[in-house]
C-alpha cells in the first residue's frame, strides 16, 4: 500500500487519480505515525520551499519521513517534494529541507541564459536520462514531461538519473537508494507521468 503525504501542500487529487489511473489505490495521510505501516511513501508538494518545510515540522512528519526513508522502502517526491530531500533551499531566504539528499536548491539564474527566458519554467520540457534506473523503465531517451518551477536541484552526479535544458542545464529527477525525486509533475505528464507512477508502484 502506498501512502501520499497530506501536509496542505498539495494537489493530492491529481496525485491519487493519476495511481489509480495505472491501478493502483493511495491513502492520502496527516498523521505521521502512520507512514511507517505503508510499503512506499510519496511527498509532492506545490508552493514555497519554507512553508512546506514548516507545515511538515509542525506535526513530526519531518523526522517520520526520514525514518521511513531508512527503512530502505522506496520513497518519491514530486517537485516540491522532491526539492524538500535536499539540505537546504535559498527560495525567499534560506531554510533547511530533509537532508536525505546531498545537495541545494537554487533558483534559475537568468544571468546564465543565452536568451531570454520566462522564470518559472512552465510547460513541457524534455528530460535525458542520464542513468539506468527502475523509474524510467520502457521511457525512451529523451522523454518530455510537465514542468512548473522557479528553483532547481544542484548537487553532485552521482545522485542524478535526469537532466533537462532551460537556459542552462539542470537536474531534473535524483535517486539516493531507496529515494527518488523528479522535478516535473508525473501526475500531469500524461502518458510518460503514468509510465513513472507506474514504474514507482511496480519497485
Amino acid at each position: 500500500m502506498i501512502a501520499v503525504i497530506d501536509y496542505n501542500m498539495g494537489n493530492l487529487r491529481s496525485v491519487e487519480n493519476a495511481f489509480e489511473k495505472v491501478g493502483e489505490k493511495i491513502k492520502i495521510v496527516k498523521n505521521p505515525e502512520e507512514f511507517k505501516r505503508f510499503d512506499k511513501l510519496v511527498l509532492p508538494g506545490v508552493g514555497a520551499f519554507g512553508d512546506a518545510m514548516e507545515h511538515l515540522r509542525k506535526n513530526g512528519a519531518d523526522e517520520a519521513i526520514k525514518e521511513f526513508a531508512k527503512s530502505g522502502k522506496p520513497m518519491l517526491g514530486i517537485c516540491l517534494g522532491m526539492q524538500l530531500l535536499f539540505q537546504k533551499s535559498e527560495e525567499f531566504g534560506e531554510h533547511k529541507g530533509l537532508s536525505l539528499i546531498e545537495g541545494e536548491i537554487k533558483r534559475f539564474d537568468a544571468s546564465l541564459f543565452k536568451k531570454r527566458l520566462k522564470i518559472p519554467h512552465m510547460g513541457w520540457n524534455e528530460i535525458f536520462i542520464r542513468k539506468n534506473t527502475p523509474l524510467f523503465k520502457n521511457l525512451q531517451n529523451p522523454f518530455y514531461a510537465y514542468f512548473v518551477h522557479s528553483y532547481h536541484a544542484v548537487c553532485e552526479d552521482r545522485f542524478v538519473i535526469g537532466k533537462s535544458v532551460y537556459g542552462y542545464e539542470f537536474v531534473s529527477a535524483v535517486q539516493k537508494e531507496n529515494i527518488f525525486g523528479i522535478q516535473p509533475h508525473p501526475e500531469k505528464s500524461h502518458e510518460n507521468g503514468l509510465k513513472i507512477i507506474k514504474n514507482f508502484v511496480e519497485l
